[in-house]
């Protein structure tokens, strides 16, 4: 009885969080877990998951989504699931009908991705998406899903490349420096970027805000890889490492998302190199 209490103090919104156990959903939760009665998931069982209650297994190909969510009976639920597309796909289309018949809103954790097929600009919120891999694709298709949902029950958070430093992608350059392995880097590829830490305090604002519909949440500034990645291991130690430059064309491409009409608050925005100078402390 006093456990339920404690958690309506904390806050009467019921928060999920699908793939809870991964890096971006990991984040996410030690950002809300204060806040609100925050719940998240894990696939493979490790410690520290199975012993917290608020944690609960859940495998996306052989588990049913709606028996998950009719246990918790979140508000928001917060999708960060990775792993097989078609198990992706089939779980998105059943919280969609969840979606319909509960006062319930998702927020789904998309992809610069989505517009990898153009090449010459950034893009925005309103932008036509269109994808020529097959990460886009499924983000696209996804996406499609919650549009056709009320916009009051959906919020597509569109996100760049994530770097932080317990980030998969900077576990990978360390482990390439330490093992003298090529970095790969793309001179002729512009960008925008965030962190761990930046996008989960985004997130928070925008669930306690009500805030629907879609979000560019990449840094509010643009930055060659190559010379992203050249700082990034700068700070990371005094190293001569190997860098590989791949060419996909000769021209300039952008592969970046930037806000038009839904700006977050200034103290919420970030640039690159704030991520570099403060964020990325190794």
């Amino acid at each position: 009885m006093s456990d339920d209490r404690g958690k309506k103090e904390k806050g009467s919104k019921r928060v999920l969080i699908l793939g809870g156990s991964g890096f971006l959903g990991n984040a996410i939760y030690k950002e809300l877990c204060n806040y609100y009665n925050t719940y998240g998931t894990y696939c493979s069982a490790r410690r520290s998951f199975e012993d917290n209650q608020q944690f609960l297994k859940y495998d996306m190909q052989e588990d049913d989504i709606v028996q998950l969510l009719e246990k918790i009976r979140p508000d928001v639920i917060i999708s960060a699931l990775r792993g097989s597309f078609a198990a992706q796909i089939q779980a998105h289309q059943h919280m969609v009908e969840y979606l319909t018949k509960n006062n319930c809103a998702l927020f789904f954790i998309s992809s610069a991705n989505v517009f990898d097929a153009y090449s010459k600009f950034p893009s925005y919120e309103d932008d036509k998406t269109l994808s020529e891999s097959v990460y886009g694709r499924l983000k696209i298709k996804i996406e499609n899903m919650l549009l056709r949902l009320p916009k009051s029950k959906m919020a597509i958070l569109r996100v760049p490349m994530v770097f932080g430093n317990t980030s998969p992608r900077i576990r990978d350059i360390k482990k390439q420096i330490w093992k003298n392995e090529p970095i790969e880097v793309f001179p002729n590829l512009v960008i925008n970027v965030t962190n761990d830490d930046r996008l989960t305090q985004q997130i928070h604002y925008l669930i306690n805000r009500n805030k629907r519909g879609i979000f560019h949440l990449g840094s509010k500034d643009l930055v060659h890889h190559e010379d992203f990645i050249k700082e990034v291991v700068e700070r990371i130690g005094s190293f001569n490492p190997i860098f590989k430059r791949v060419y996909t064309t000769n021209q300039e491409r952008y592969l970046a998302v930037l806000p038009r009409k839904n700006l977050l608050p200034k103290n919420l925005r970030i640039s690159y190199q704030e991520i570099i100078d403060h964020h990325l402390v190794v």
